[in-house]
């Protein structure tokens, strides 16, 4: 079966095995957030961290 273009875009797997994506909320209108909101997105965001996946 083909991987989802639209989810392989959105996330990413590290040397690790994690799969990491990335915090919504910072592609347009950064004025309007205050600077502790975007201190916060900064880090990505992990969703499984377990090493099972970096066999597949």
């Amino acid at each position: 079966m083909k991987t989802s273009k639209k989810f392989s875009k959105r996330i990413r797997i590290t040397r690790t095995g994690k799969v990491v994506r990335r915090p919504m909320g910072l592609g347009h209108s950064r004025s309007n957030k205050s600077s502790t909101q975007m201190g916060r997105k900064k880090l990505n965001r992990t969703l499984v961290s377990s090493p099972f996946i970096k066999n597949y």
